[in-house]
């Protein structure tokens, strides 16, 4: 029952994977609680957060994080943010000569934004609530007590619609960031079709000069306030330019800090504007590229998109029974991977029975395996009031999670090692509460504990394969401006109700969710890499896309990581002792 604080470093790579991260770091926002008698929580937030103190000496906790993007990415956040502001520092040089100024009007903000700065400077406290969280916005504001603005949170419900607003993740990220946190490659630009960063050589050639010096700098700082650093959670945009840079960052983070665990996330949009042909096929070959260089180089590779494939006519985009998401908005597919994130990354941030990023690993990439799958279920369909056992009995033909990661789920029950989750049933029961001499439903409803239910109820499709559990009954707590994108059949809580509203009326805000995630090694990678393998294998890349080679890789390079991506994908064939294959035994099949 060790509750040593683990210290986790999170970096995030690309524009998109700031769109996750900027969702995913509002949870756990949401969840923070600064009052000194509130219980501990089962997540222990410092692994991810770190506490500092402004020039005034106000306390702060801001995300253990580095996050880089592209010129053009950020419109109204500044780069080195507003908690240390040094204008607000009375003993600041000034200067008393001449001045010239010239003033340019920033982007516009939306209304949330907009409270944001309200809040921050101390104009409104009644309205508060839209934070709803215990982290007060205002330890800029030297006006604004902690205590007066968290005595008036949750007494008013703002909602927000974003949809048509948002234009970049700094548009809806609600906590304020360290100036060591932001990382702007100014040698590309966000917008525009001039100076993109498209292909993978870019990426890689990325990781040199000022970009590594600035990386280097922003790591050390972060890393040597660590007690015990457990590792790196890395976002990484996978189908763009980004991972080139991914690959090399995850490279140089392996060499430098070996033995720590590296768990990299693949991020990828259900879609991008302005798309073509000749772009949808850069996007193949990145992926193609990114998955064989960052899956060597970390502890997991995982990928996670709400795409129906990766390839270039994938179909259609995930579903979700009790979603209404729009999948070509990034600001509604971001939210629904990050919740997934949420229960995905929950294992090694436990306040109590934590398991290091590296044990999470070495349970799913046993032979060399390196590259796992998630699945999902956002929200997990519970009845309010409802039992686990009896949840999971409405389930019993199919697993209630969906794809995250492109990958069918196989229909066989093999299953070289799963880890699940479940997030999120405070207040409902994990056993059944028959009364006495009452004969069972089914199975599921005679066993005396929740691991031992959701466990039985995944063995039933995958019988053998070796399984890892974690419960955890603290909800996401959705705060705004988190979508509202729910079916009305759930209630505020995120329950199923029995009755849906009647017609018309208004169905109450969601504002927190179950959900139920599992990160699995099995044969149904097989398909998923084969796919990218032979995508990118079914024509001569020198003859119709030339340019995707000017910055690299070499020749050479490029069809020795095809190779390696397909002996990946053979390592998840249909085999009963679990052990790679040689390569000319590999041959021979062919």
């Amino acid at each position: 029952m060790s509750s040593i604080c683990r210290e986790v470093v999170t970096l995030q790579l690309g524009h998109y994977s700031n769109f996750v991260g900027t969702h995913w770091w509002n949870l756990q926002d949401a969840s923070l609680s600064y009052d000194p008698e509130t219980p501990l929580g089962e997540i222990q937030s410092d692994v991810v957060f770190r506490e500092g103190q402004t020039l005034g000496g106000h306390v702060t906790y801001t995300p253990r994080l580095i996050a880089m993007d592209l010129k053009g990415s950020l419109r109204t956040l500044r780069q080195e943010g507003s908690l240390y502001d040094a204008s607000k520092d009375p003993s600041a040089v000034t200067w008393d000569g001449s001045l010239m100024m010239h003033k340019e009007s920033p982007p516009a903000k939306n209304s949330f934004l907009e409270d944001l700065d309200k809040l921050d400077k101390g104009e409104i406290l009644a309205e508060a609530d839209f934070l709803s969280s215990s982290q007060p916005r205002c330890s800029v504001a030297d006006s604004v007590s902690v205590d007066t603005v968290n005595s008036r949170l949750d007494r008013i419900q703002k909602g927000y619609r974003l949809e048509g607003s948002v234009k970049v993740w700094s548009d809806f990220l609600r906590i304020h960031l360290h100036p060591r946190t932001i990382s702007v490659i100014h040698q590309y630009n966000h917008d525009g079709e001039a100076h993109r960063l498209e292909a993978f050589g870019q990426g890689e050639a990325l990781l040199q000069g000022s970009v590594l010096e600035d990386l280097e700098d922003k790591l050390h700082f972060f890393i040597e306030e660590c007690d015990y650093l457990q590792g790196f959670q890395v976002l990484c945009d996978f189908a763009d330019g980004f991972a080139g840079l991914g690959s090399k960052v995850t490279e140089m983070l392996q060499d430098c800090y070996g033995g720590r665990g590296i768990l990299t996330w693949g991020l990828a949009p259900v879609s991008h504007p302005n798309s073509t042909p000749m772009k949808d096929l850069y996007r193949l070959l990145n992926c193609t590229l990114g998955t064989v260089s960052m899956a060597s180089h970390s502890s997991f590779f995982c990928p996670l998109t709400l795409r129906g494939g990766l390839g270039r006519r994938p179909s259609s985009p995930v579903a979700f029974p009790h979603l209404n998401y729009d999948p070509s908005l990034w600001y509604h597919s971001s939210s629904v991977l990050a919740l997934a994130l949420d229960a995905l990354t929950v294992p090694y941030r436990l306040r109590n029975n934590s398991v290091p990023m590296w044990q999470v690993a070495d349970a799913l990439t046993m032979s060399g395996r390196k590259v796992v799958a998630a699945y999902g279920a956002v929200p997990f369909p519970m009845m309010h009031g409802g039992s686990l056992p009896d949840a999971l009995s409405a389930c019993a033909d199919s697993l209630p999670w969906k794809p995250l990661s492109t990958c069918s789920e196989p229909g066989d029950g093999r299953c070289y090692g799963q880890w699940a989750t479940l997030k999120g049933f405070e207040g409902q029961r994990m056993i059944s509460s028959l009364a006495p001499g009452t004969q069972p439903p089914t199975p599921l409803h005679s066993l005396y504990s929740g691991e031992d239910v959701l466990a039985s109820y995944i063995r039933s499709f995958y019988p053998t394969a070796p399984l890892a559990l974690q419960l955890v009954s603290t909800p996401s707590k959705l705060t705004p401006p988190f979508p509202q994108m729910f079916s009305q059949s759930l209630c505020a809580q995120g329950f199923l109700e029995s009755q849906s509203p009647p017609p018309g009326s208004l169905a109450p805000a969601v504002s927190s969710v179950p959900v139920m995630t599992s990160l699995q090694s099995g044969p149904a990678l097989d398909p998923w890499l084969s796919e990218l393998h032979r995508g990118a294998s079914s024509f001569d890349i020198r003859r119709v896309a030339p340019s995707f080679l000017s910055q690299g890789p070499e020749m050479a390079d490029y069809q020795e990581a095809l190779e390696q991506l397909r002996l990946l994908a053979r390592c998840y064939r249909d085999d009963s002792s679990g052990v790679m294959r040689s390569s000319s035994e590999e041959d021979d099949d062919d």
